[in-house]
């Protein structure tokens, strides 16, 4: 038969392709978005929308069209700043919002109403939707995680942690959680019985951020130490380290097909990895520190936001912008 390509070579022409792609395809560009900074970005599952949330207390969504995003609707509703958001797994209209005012809110963009406000216990910072549809875990400042039922908004289950509890997610087969910590590690509960399964000492500082692969081979999490590392899910072993960064790793996202990691900091790039090698694919270059990435679900496009305000330009207009990387250089 014909011979094995090697999974280096077959790494190498991935490489190349995207190259190839972002040297036509490096172009940044900015959409007003909210009237303060933004901390979170995500995708719908469809791809086809965008939604970010604010210190200035909303969340705005926009539809991408071709190579630009359309603001569609600004949610409002919150009485404190919406710290972290996400959408539903697999509905592409229903997205959950996380605010320090105790309270997380779950929206629908057809109806552009909030379905339900859940009151919670205190300050909420982390939020993450489960692969099955049918739970959200919210983290607050006191590190207590608390389990929403999606249907009934009714809480679960409630977790005090006696850590730093930074980044929550389940695994892609919605059997286990995990979290980071303060002290560096990964904690991996049973999911739903919620029993500890394993700690890993991941990193010699805070542990910050921590995101699954789409194919669900491996999870990346980032550190205070900058550095990121690659974890394979079966095994929990450490594959590789991605260490281009000198700051904080404060966010993570995986390309639709698993390939590329982004990372970004207080650095001024964004580091784009190939994740079978570890090599630097891209850098978007930021004028200011990075809060949040996200890849589109279907195509090499990435969303993120920065701290504007150390930006070189006015103040006014920049504070509050979603950007887009990945776009034609002539469009």
């Amino acid at each position: 038969g014909p011979p094995k390509v090697s999974s280096s070579s077959m790494a190498s022409q991935y490489y190349q392709a995207m190259q190839d792609n972002f040297k036509n395809n490096n172009k940044s560009r900015e959409f007003p978005a909210h009237s303060a900074k933004v901390h979170s970005v995500a995708w719908s599952c469809d791809g086809k929308r965008l939604a970010s949330g604010s210190f200035d207390k909303t969340a705005s969504v926009f539809v991408l069209e071709k190579d630009r995003l359309v603001k569609e609707n600004n949610y409002r509703g919150h009485g404190d700043s919406v710290d972290q958001l996400c959408w539903h797994p697999t509905n592409p209209d229903l997205f959950v919002t996380a605010s320090g005012d105790k309270t997380i809110r779950i929206w629908d963009v057809r109806t552009t109403k909030c379905i339900a406000t859940v009151s919670t216990k205190g300050e909420n910072i982390n939020i993450c939707w489960s692969p099955d549809g049918q739970t959200i875990a919210v983290g607050n400042k006191d590190d207590v995680v608390t389990f929403i039922d999606a249907k009934t908004h009714r809480s679960k289950a409630e977790e005090q942690f006696k850590f730093e509890v930074n980044e929550i997610s389940w695994n892609n087969d919605n059997d286990m959680f995990f979290l980071t910590n303060g002290h560096g590690c990964i904690n991996i509960l049973s999911y739903p019985e919620l029993k500890p399964i394993q700690s890993i000492n991941a990193h010699p500082s805070n542990c910050i951020c921590i995101k699954f692969d789409p194919t669900g081979k491996y999870f990346a999490t980032g550190s205070a130490d900058a550095l990121v590392s690659l974890w394979d899910v079966e095994e929990l072993v450490c594959v590789r380290c991605f260490s281009r960064l000198d700051w904080p790793v404060r966010t993570l996202s995986f390309s639709h097909d698993g390939k590329m990691l982004a990372s970004a900091s207080e650095d001024h790039f964004i580091d784009i990895a190939e994740v079978e090698t570890g090599e630097k694919l891209w850098e978007v270059q930021c004028e200011s520190p990075t809060f949040t990435v996200a890849w589109h679900p279907k195509r090499p496009l990435l969303a993120y936001a920065c701290d504007d305000k150390e930006g070189k330009y006015d103040s006014n207009r920049e504070a509050g912008t979603v950007k887009l990387f990945g776009l034609p250089n002539d469009s």
